[in-house]
C-alpha cells in the first residue's frame, strides 16, 4: 500500500488520544475511531505511521493492529475474548512436559513450574501436569478460576492478553506478565524453551529463525501495549 500522508500526530479525542494522518483521523477497518486511553500508547501508534516509507508495510505495525483489534474485535463482545483466553488452560504449554528426569524436564520443571504454584496461590487455580501429548484435564473449579482471573481485564488490555496467550500457547504465562509476576523478557525463555532446547541439539535453520523473530516480536509488542496502557 503506498503511503498517502505526510505527519502522523496525536490528537484529543473523547475518551483518551487519537491518531491524525495529516489532520485527519485514523480508523479501524470497521471505520471506527482509533483511541488511545493513554497518551504513551497513542504515541506508540502514530510513531508506527510516521516510520512508515513510501510503502505502508501492514505488518510492522504492531500497536496499530492490537488497538484496532480491542476496537473492532473485542470491544463488542468481550466474553467472547474471555473464552477463547481461559481455553488456553485446557491444554496450556506449562502442563505439558517431557519425559521425568531428562535434561528438558528439568528446564521446564525449573522455569514453568514457578507459575504454577503461583497461579495457585494467586487465584487458587491448580492445573495438573502431564508428560508428552497426555491431556491435562484440569477440573472444573480451576478451568472457572482461570476464567476470572481473564474477565478481570477490560476489552483494551484483552486483546493483548489475546495475543500473548495464543502466540505463547499459556494462559498462565500471559496472566503472570499481565500482573507483572514476570516480565517479556521471563516469557520470552519460557515460550522459547523446548525449541531452545532443540535448537541446542539439533542445531537451526534461516526459515525457523526468521518465524521465531517474528513470534518474540509479536510478544514484545503485546507485552509493551499492555505496559503503555497503564496510566
Amino acid at each position: 500500500m503506498k503511503r498517502w500522508y505526510k505527519s502522523a500526530a496525536t490528537v484529543p479525542a473523547e475518551g483518551g488520544f487519537g491518531i491524525a494522518l495529516d489532520g485527519k483521523p485514523l480508523n479501524t477497518p470497521a471505520r471506527t475511531p482509533v483511541v488511545a486511553p493513554t497518551l504513551a500508547l497513542a504515541e506508540a501508534v502514530a510513531e508506527e505511521w510516521a516510520a512508515q516509507g513510501d510503502t505502508i508495510q501492514l505488518a510492522t505495525m504492531r500497536f496499530t493492529k492490537l488497538l484496532a483489534t480491542a476496537h473492532d474485535q473485542v470491544r463488542p463482545d468481550p466474553t467472547h475474548a474471555i473464552g477463547q483466553i481461559a481455553e488456553y488452560a485446557t491444554s496450556d504449554l506449562l502442563c505439558h512436559r517431557a519425559e521425568a528426569g531428562t535434561a528438558l524436564r528439568k528446564r521446564q520443571d525449573a522455569l514453568w513450574q514457578p507459575i504454577l504454584d503461583w497461579a495457585v496461590l494467586r487465584y487458587d487455580a491448580q492445573l495438573p501436569v502431564a508428560e508428552g501429548v497426555m491431556p491435562s484435564r484440569p477440573s472444573k473449579a480451576a478451568l472457572a478460576a482461570i476464567r476470572l482471573a481473564v474477565a478481570e481485564h477490560d476489552w483494551l488490555r484483552l486483546a493483548g492478553l489475546f495475543v500473548i496467550t495464543t502466540t505463547a500457547g499459556s494462559v498462565l504465562l500471559a496472566l503472570a506478565l499481565a500482573e507483572r509476576r514476570i516480565d517479556i523478557d521471563a516469557l520470552w525463555a519460557a515460550a522459547d524453551l523446548d525449541e531452545a532446547y532443540q535448537r541446542e541439539n539439533w542445531g537451526d535453520d534461516p526459515m525457523a529463525a526468521q518465524r521465531r523473530s517474528e513470534v518474540e516480536a509479536d510478544l514484545r509488542a503485546a507485552a509493551r501495549y499492555l505496559a503503555l496502557l497503564r496510566p
